[in-house]
């Protein structure tokens, strides 16, 4: 009964992955060689769980732009860099204590391929982003508190406004190409 448990469970945190629940497209996230990423280093955490809280976050922000595409669309994605905002610092407190230090010089950035396809399976938009948000700081308050991944959300969401949606809003408005059945 145990290991049923844990077994839902570990399969219930992996669905979000996998699919989308919400109205919207369908998402495929999938992540390539997560090692070799430019910074994803946890300040006070171990490694491995830092790197699951940070899949986690930018999974939920894909599912989150995936809700807001078209029902029926399917989008396919891989992520193949990560670039936190800020760097983890050992001597910024004195203590030998790592942190990690947000400023400007440190932008946050994240490289993935994709690719859009509408209902009929024809391909609205694809193809490899490479994001980097060189004025991050100007756009959200660092005094505070903020959300953990703010930075990230922020530059996916603006890139999902200015440069996606226009292109789906662009596909819509054309005729379906949908490819006829040979006879």
């Amino acid at each position: 009964m145990k290991t049923v448990l844990i077994a839902s469970f570990a399969l219930a945190l992996s669905a979000p992955a996998l699919s989308n629940t919400d109205a919207g497209a369908a998402l495929e996230l999938n992540w390539q060689d997560v090692d070799k990423f430019s910074d994803i280093r946890a300040a006070n955490d171990s490694r491995s769980r830092f790197e699951e809280r940070v899949k986690r976050n930018i999974e939920t922000f894909f599912q989150e732009m995936a809700s807001e595409l078209p029902e029926g669309y399917t989008w396919q994605a891989t992520i193949t860099d990560v670039d936190l905002a800020g760097q983890v610092d050992y001597f910024a407190m004195g203590t030998g204590q790592a942190i990690r230090v947000i400023r400007e010089i440190h932008s946050p950035a994240i490289r993935f391929n994709h690719l859009l396809r509408d209902q009929f399976g024809e391909e609205v938009v694809g193809g490899e982003e490479r994001l980097r948000d060189m004025g991050f700081m100007s756009r959200l308050s660092p005094r505070g508190n903020t959300p953990e991944f703010s930075f990230e959300r922020q530059m996916l969401q603006d890139w999902f406004d200015k440069e996606l949606q226009p292109k789906v809003s662009q596909h819509a408005a054309l005729p379906a190409k949908v490819s006829q059945p040979e006879r």
